[in-house]
């Protein structure tokens, strides 16, 4: 616990007296540590010691804390790994490792490690750094660009390069059944995952048809 709030001190840059506190009461018990800043909770910390492995049960533990109290960022370490989840409020309840890092590899010469850093500074507080982040991870997978090769406006754009570049004719049809049974995955297809995926894309897509439909509606005339 010590080496932790030391390490969000100096490294993160958090006030070790009046931003971290290991006395945020949930459920009659205590969690090991809160990062409060203005009076809002914006992490719950689960620490174990650094000899100890982590796993789903301390997890568990520190995700149940952050639901109860409507925490959605939960820090899991042992002062030598880090980890980084949000929690997705449903039902069942559900999380997303956003990302992990580990103090011992971490480099000063990779943006990567400082940019995994940052996110968890005192200064990134006030921005959605994080947030950004764990949007971005959501977008850019597998399965999401799996149902963008499968899309519409994809397919099409392949049929007509297959047309240029051999002069071959093809339907889309015929495409999308060779992409979906012998070019992409199929565990990239299947699941909850390809379902989110399927949502995600779906909703972007009536997203942009909705703009482009505003953009083109003529603006209404001023009665005279």
């Amino acid at each position: 616990m010590t080496v932790c709030k030391d390490m969000l001190t100096d490294i993160f840059g958090y006030d070790k007296y009046t931003e971290l506190t290991s006395e945020q009461q949930i459920r009659g018990t205590f969690c090991d540590l809160a990062v409060k800043i203005e009076g809002k909770v914006h992490y719950l910390a689960e620490i174990k010691s650094a000899g100890t492995s982590l796993n789903q049960n301390h997890l568990r533990q520190a995700v149940n804390y952050g639901a109860h109290e409507g925490i959605e960022w939960v820090l899991l370490t042992n002062a030598i790994v880090w980890k980084v989840y949000r929690i997705k409020f449903g039902q069942p309840l559900d999380w997303d490792e956003v990302y992990c890092f580990d103090m011992g590899t971490i480099s000063s010469r990779s943006a990567d490690d400082l940019g995994k850093l940052f996110m968890l500074c005192r200064e990134s507080i006030s921005s959605d750094a994080l947030q950004e982040y764990h949007r971005q991870a959501q977008i850019m997978n597998r399965y999401v660009l799996a149902e963008i090769l499968q899309s519409d406006a994809l397919v099409s754009a392949l049929r007509k390069e297959m047309r240029r570049l051999f002069d071959l004719k093809s339907t889309d049809e015929e495409l999308r059944l060779l992409l979906t049974t012998e070019v992409i995955k199929r565990e990239t297809q299947d699941g909850d995952p390809a379902k989110q995926a399927k949502s995600a894309v779906k909703k972007a897509t009536n997203a942009l048809a909705k703009k482009a439909a505003k953009a083109a509606s003529p603006l209404p005339v001023a009665a005279e």
